[in-house]
C-alpha cells in the first residue's frame, strides 16, 4: 500500500512537470585532433539549487566526436580536476595502452594524447572514466560523451544522419540526488531521469523517419524502451554496426553500457501530436535492476530500492512533438544492410568460462545481497594481477554464467563479438549483430565468440567487466593480456603474474612480493629504461620507498630465481 501511494504522489508530481524542458543536445567535435578538458563545473537542475558537476568541455557531459573510419586520430586529454581520472573509448579496437582503463591514469594538471587509425565501422559508441573504485562517482558527476564513428559501407544507405535535424543523440541516465541537491551515488533512489542532461525533455521532431542514437549511461539501471501510442519502431544498429536488416518492434531492452539505433516513422502522424519514449518497467524479468524486485522477499536489497516508484513501474523518458518536415526528408525504412556473419564456432581453438558469483551465498548457493561484492571465477579485480591470457589472432568462446540473483551487464574491451547462444537457444533479431555489452540475467548462460586481432601487449592489459557501475568499482573486473607469442616469452609473463605491487597507484611507499620465487634484486626505471636505482633484497617480500622520484610512471624491473620480469607502477603524489 506505502509503495502504491508513493508511486501515486509521483505520477501526479509527474503529470505536472514533465516535458518543461527543451532537449540539449551536445555539439560536435570532428577531424582527426580532438581536444578534451576534463573540468569541474555546476549546473541548476533545480530552481534554487546549484549542483556540483564534472564534463568535458563543458559543465556536464561532453561533445560528440564524429570520426571516420580509417582516419588516424589524436584525442588530447587534458585533466583538470584535482584528482586523476581515466578516459575509455567503450567499444573501441585500440592498442591497450591507449584503451583508458584503469592503467592508463591521467593524473591532475597533466595530458594524455592516445593517437590510433580508427578500425572499428560505423556505429555509436562512447566515451567515460575508468578509474580503479572511481567510476560511478565521476560517471554520475557528468563524465560521459557520445562518438559517432561513420563509414563509405553505411553512408550508401538511404538513412536520416543529419546531426540534430533527423539524426538525434539520446544519452539516458538515471540519478539520485540529496536533499541540497547534490549526486548521491551507491543509491537505489535514482528518481530523476535525465536524457542528454536534462530533466523533463521534449523534443521537436520532423514529420519524416528519424534517427535516434541511444545510449544507456546510468549507473545500474535497465530501461524497456516504447512507444506511448503502441507504435512501432525499427532496431537498426546495435553496439558494434548495423544489423543485417531493420528489426521491428514494439520494445527494446537497453541495459548499462549498450547502444541503439533506431528509427522511428513520424510521417504518419499529425503536426502538432505529442508521444512519449517510455520504459515499461514493469514488463521487465525479476532480477533486473529496475524491474519490481530482484532476489527474494527475504533478502536484503539495498536501502531505498523497494519504496523506488520507477523500479518495475511504467513511465515517460522523453516527450516527442511534431512539426513539419525538412525540405529533403527521409520517408522510407531500408529493408535490408550487408549481412552479419558470425565467425564460425568450429574455428574456435580456446574455449573460455567466466562465472559470476557472489561474496555471500544465500539460498541454493545464490547470492544473499545484491549490494555487495561479486566475484568474476571467484576473483575480485587486481590492479597488478592478469586473470586471463589470450593470444594474438586466436578465436576464442566465452561461457558466461550468472550464478547471482542479479543481472549483470558484461562488457570486454578489445572487440566486439556474437552472441552463439543463450541458455543454448540461438540469440533473438537484436541481439544477433556485433555487440560489446551483453545482459546476463540471474541462472542464465551465454555464450560468444570473438577474434583478438591486431593488438598484442604483453604488459599492458584489457578489461573486462559488469559494468553495473557500483559493481565495477567493487572489483567485479578481470583484465586480460594479449599476446603475439612471435614476440613474447610467454615464460616472462607468467613470471610476472607471480609478482604483485600494492598499492599501485601509490603515493610513494609500495611492498613488493613474490609468490613462488625469492627477489634477488630491483632496479628502478624511467619511461625511457634508464636505470634510476637497485636495491639488494634476496627475500619474497620487501619494502620499496619512491618518495624522492618526481610522480610519474616507473617500471620496475625484478630478479628471481626463476628468471627477470617487469612491472609497471604508478607514483601519484
Amino acid at each position: 500500500m506505502r509503495r502504491s501511494f508513493t508511486f501515486l504522489l509521483f505520477s501526479l508530481y509527474a503529470a505536472f512537470t514533465f516535458a518543461q524542458n527543451p532537449l540539449f543536445i551536445p555539439d560536435t567535435l570532428s577531424g582527426t585532433m580532438f581536444n578534451l578538458s576534463v573540468q569541474n563545473g555546476t549546473k541548476v537542475f533545480y530552481t534554487g539549487f546549484t549542483t556540483n558537476t564534472y564534463g568535458y568541455n563543458g559543465n556536464f557531459l561532453g561533445p560528440t566526436l564524429l570520426i571516420n573510419k580509417g582516419d588516424s586520430i589524436t584525442l588530447n586529454v587534458t585533466n583538470n580536476l584535482p584528482v586523476t581520472t581515466t578516459v575509455h573509448w567503450h567499444g573501441f579496437h585500440v592498442p591497450a595502452k591507449y584503451d583508458g582503463g584503469p592503467h592508463q591514469i591521467i593524473a591532475p594538471s597533466t595530458t594524455w594524447s592516445p593517437s590510433f587509425k580508427m578500425l572499428n565501422q560505423a556505429s555509436t559508441f562512447w566515451y567515460h572514466p575508468h578509474g580503479e573504485m572511481k567510476t560511478e562517482v565521476q560517471v554520475q558527476r557528468g563524465l560521459a560523451g557520445m562518438i559517432i564513428v561513420r563509414d563509405s559501407a553505411e553512408a550508401s544507405y538511404t538513412l536520416p544522419r543529419k546531426y540534430k535535424i533527423d539524426d538525434f543523440p539520446l544519452i539516458l541516465q538515471s540519478k539520485a540526488f540529496d536533499i541540497l541537491r547534490q549526486f548521491k551515488t551507491g543509491s537505489h533512489v535514482d528518481t530523476a531521469l535525465m536524457v542528454n542532461g536534462t530533466l523533463d525533455p521534449y523534443l521537436q521532431v520532423p514529420k519524416q523517419v528519424v534517427r535516434f542514437r541511444i545510449l544507456n549511461g546510468s549507473a545500474d539501471r535497465t530501461y524497456y524502451l516504447g512507444l506511448s501510442d503502441s507504435s512501432d519502431f525499427h532496431l537498426i544498429a546495435t553496439d558494434g554496426g548495423l544489423l543485417s536488416q531493420p528489426y521491428t518492434t514494439k520494445r527494446l531492452r537497453l541495459s548499462i553500457g549498450e547502444r541503439a539505433e533506431i528509427l522511428i516513422d513520424f510521417g504518419t502522424d499529425t503536426i502538432g501530436q505529442q508521444k512519449y519514449l517510455m520504459s515499461y518497467a514493469s514488463e521487465l524479468p525479476h532480477g533486473i535492476i529496475g524491474a519490481d524486485s530482484v532476489g527474494t522477499s527475504t533478502i536484503v536489497i539495498g536501502d531505498g530500492y523497494y519504496s523506488n516508484p520507477l523500479n518495475g513501474s511504467d513511465f515517460n523518458i522523453m516527450r516527442f512533438d511534431v512539426i513539419a518536415p525538412t525540405a529533403s526528408p527521409i520517408t522510407s525504412i531500408p529493408t535490408s544492410f550487408a549481412p552479419v556473419i558470425p565467425i564460425p564456432e568450429s574455428t574456435a581453438t580456446i574455449n573460455r568460462e567466466i562465472h559470476f558469483s557472489p561474496d555471500t551465498a544465500g539460498p541454493n548457493g545464490m547470492d544473499a545481497f545484491v549490494e555487495g561484492a561479486f566475484f568474476l571465477n571467484k576473483k575480485l579485480f587486481d590492479m597488478d594481477s592478469i586473470n586471463e591470457i589470450v593470444y594474438l589472432n586466436d578465436v576464442e568462446v566465452w561461457k558466461l554464467t550468472n550464478g547471482t540473483m542479479v543481472a549483470h551487464p558484461f562488457h570486454i574491451h578489445d572487440v566486439e563479438f556474437n552472441i552463439l547462444d543463450i541458455n543454448g537457444t540461438p540469440p533473438p533479431p537484436q541481439y544477433q549483430g556485433l555487440k560489446d555489452v551483453m545482459l546476463v540475467k540471474p541462472n542464465d548462460t551465454v555464450r560468444f565468440i570473438t577474434r583478438f586481432s591486431d593488438f598484442a601487449d604483453d604488459s599492458v592489459p584489457y578489461m573486462y567487466h559488469c559494468h553495473l557501475l557500483h559493481h565495477e568499482d567493487e572489483g567485479m573486473m578481470g583484465s586480460f593480456l594479449v599476446i603475439d607469442t612471435t614476440l613474447s616469452s610467454v615464460s616472462e609473463i607468467e613470471l610476472a603474474n607471480n609478482i604483485q605491487l600494492f598499492p599501485n597507484p601509490t603515493s610513494g611507499k609500495i611492498q613488493l612480493l613474490s609468490l613462488n620465487n625469492k627477489i634477488k634484486n630491483a632496479s628502478i626505471c624511467n619511461m625511457m629504461g634508464e636505470r634510476l636505482f637497485s636495491l639488494s633484497i634476496n627475500s619474497k617480500t620487501s619494502g620499496l620507498d619512491l618518495r624522492a622520484l618526481p610522480e610519474g610512471i616507473y617500471f620496475i624491473q625484478i630478479e628471481t630465481e626463476q628468471g627477470i620480469a617487469s612491472k609497471k607502477i604508478v607514483l601519484l603524489k
